[in-house]
């Protein structure tokens, strides 16, 4: 017999010794066996595992389910969430799969703490999640702010066809619009919006050529900010900062996240003096401007 607790430790054991990488929903081998784990036995991802629960035996089959899964993890090398196709942010779950990054953003976090809301008037009635990708942000949008109306724009109709799923799943298509385009062109012609949530393509050239595995199998050009031929991971990023003042009301906001790349940011637009969000992963990935500041710079 084997319980639930010790398939978990064995699963752990064997995501450390294949040197898998994370990141895409869990930290360590730990969280990620349970993950796994849990999902393969279709128990509830809260399950007390040092509780009674983690002393249950383990069927053989659900044993079988478990290995095969793992075992398709360390041989693909592939993030869990596309293998389950299903992710996780802020307690809400998403579909996902290959045509769009697994959903991580730091941005949720400043969402579900209420951070940007002192920096907003009243609560937005327009919101743009730019660089939508699976259309988590614009669902945490939405459901922060039950009366705000959402734009969600990428350049991928392939992420916009997985964010539709999303947009769909949690009943929101009333809400949210779905738009295809280049940065800001995608929204041409709309009204200004009150914030705008960018978790853009930023990762440099030099980080792009040392990615592990489970970020080579998400889409490059998510990732990438060097598409334009830059190094800095800022090509995306340079024109959205010239061109976002146009796009927001007077009192509005943009929050954007850079992840790793503060002094790339700081050395290619040292005018700005942004406000700089607490999140878990430290206080220098998630950044505030207002249409005030960006006008100033």
């Amino acid at each position: 017999m084997i319980t639930l607790a010790q398939l978990v430790q064995d699963t752990e054991r064997q995501l450390q010794a294949a040197a898998v990488s994370y990141g895409h929903g869990t930290c360590c081998a730990r969280d990620e066996a349970a993950w796994l784990v849990l999902h393969a036995l279709q128990w509830p991802l809260e399950t007390d595992l040092a509780g009674d629960a983690g002393a249950a035996a383990v069927p053989p089959q659900a044993q079988a389910r478990a290995a095969a899964l793992l075992q398709e993890r360390i041989a693909s090398r592939k993030p869990l969430a596309y293998l389950i196709r299903e992710a996780w942010l802020q307690g809400v779950p998403f579909y996902v799969d290959e045509r769009a990054i697994v959903p991580r953003s730091l941005i949720a976090e400043a969402l579900a703490e209420g951070q940007i809301d002192a920096w907003l008037p009243d609560e937005p009635r327009r919101a743009l999640d730019l660089c939508t990708g699976n259309g988590s942000l614009a669902v945490l949008a939405a459901l922060a702010w039950p009366g705000c109306a959402v734009d969600a724009a990428d350049l991928s109709a392939d992420a916009l066809e997985v964010a539709r799923i999303n947009v769909a799943k949690h009943a929101l298509a009333g809400r949210i619009s779905l738009l295809q385009g280049d940065g800001l062109a995608a929204c041409q012609g709309r009204p200004a919006y009150d914030l705008i949530l960018c978790n853009p393509p930023y990762v440099n050239a030099d980080s792009m050529a040392a990615l592990p595995p489970e970020y080579r199998a998400e889409p490059h050009m998510a990732l990438s900010g060097n598409q334009r031929g830059g190094r800095d991971g800022m090509d995306f990023i340079r024109p959205l900062l010239q061109e976002a003042a146009a796009r927001m009301q007077p009192q509005a906001a943009l929050v954007l996240e850079i992840g790793h790349e503060r002094g790339h940011f700081e050395a290619a637009f040292p005018s700005l003096n942004p406000v700089w969000l607490p999140t878990s992963a430290g206080d220098d990935q998630v950044l505030l401007l207002t249409r005030e500041a960006l006008q100033a710079a």
